[in-house]
């Protein structure tokens, strides 16, 4: 498969996706007030694997959903390549989520009434350049379920149809919310791949919040969040594959 190949603007590896200084993001005011992200600083770049640490309230739902302009911050630089997002209005935003980034949940959002199919091709109906459902599909290993409906699939494979649906568009940025939390350990890890390969072949950055450590060692780069800031990270001279990983 030549995917990358044939769109290298989604394979521009080492390139600088995204530049964060000091991003502040506070909900509520006076004692209600919540800082969720605390200044953030951070480079993220293209065809990158990274996985985000961190307990529950450290900032790192917050973050991503600022990255994929779901959320905007109160303060502090956010940069998409040339486009501040910081800035951005929303039919700036709206196409930006549209065209560069692939959303990838805990639950999978699915529609019943659908096939595996059809619901890829949601997407690729409103995406600018998108690949066929069937290759989409084919990518996460369900090329032989295309007609069946999401109750007819076991839940890791309804998340994998899910992620077929995120890569359809080819976004450049592939952001992942917990991706294995509803699912045992053994169909997790077969997720995982899933989205390992879609990093690996399309060169999607991918940005996977986990509370899980052990998946740290899967990813290129580790940043550990703390109280809605970045505590420290670290890079792997070598990624292990999902399957290997000590659960």
């Amino acid at each position: 498969m030549t995917l990358a190949a044939d769109h290298p603007q989604i394979c521009d590896a080492r390139a600088l996706v995204f530049r964060v200084r000091g991003l502040t993001k506070i909900y509520g005011s006076g004692t209600a007030e919540v800082r969720a992200l605390a200044g953030v600083d951070l480079d993220l770049y293209g065809g990158e694997l990274v996985v985000l640490l961190g307990p529950s309230g450290s900032g790192k739902t917050t973050l991503l959903n600022n990255l994929g302009g779901l959320d905007v911050p109160t303060a502090g630089e956010l940069q998409y390549r040339e486009l501040d997002l910081t800035a951005a209005d929303e039919d700036q935003l709206t196409s930006f989520r549209r065209e560069s980034v692939g959303f990838i949940f805990q639950f999978y959002n699915l529609i019943p009434s659908l096939t595996v199919r059809e619901n890829v091709a949601l997407i690729t109906e409103i995406a600018r350049d998108p690949m066929p459902p069937e290759t989409a599909l084919e990518l996460v290993n369900l090329g032989a379920r295309l007609d069946h409906f999401p109750a007819q699939l076991s839940g890791g494979e309804q998340q994998r149809v899910a992620i077929a649906r995120a890569i359809a568009k080819r976004p450049e940025v592939l952001l992942c919310d917990e991706p294995t939390g509803a699912l045992d350990v053994r169909t997790g890890i077969v997720v995982l791949e899933a989205i390992e390969r879609v990093n690996r072949e399309l060169g999607t950055l991918t940005v996977i919040i986990t509370h899980n450590a052990v998946m740290a060692d899967m990813a290129d780069r580790v940043i550990h969040l703390s109280d809605g800031r970045v505590h420290h990270e670290r890079r792997n001279s070598r990624r292990a594959p999902p399957s290997s990983l000590n659960w």
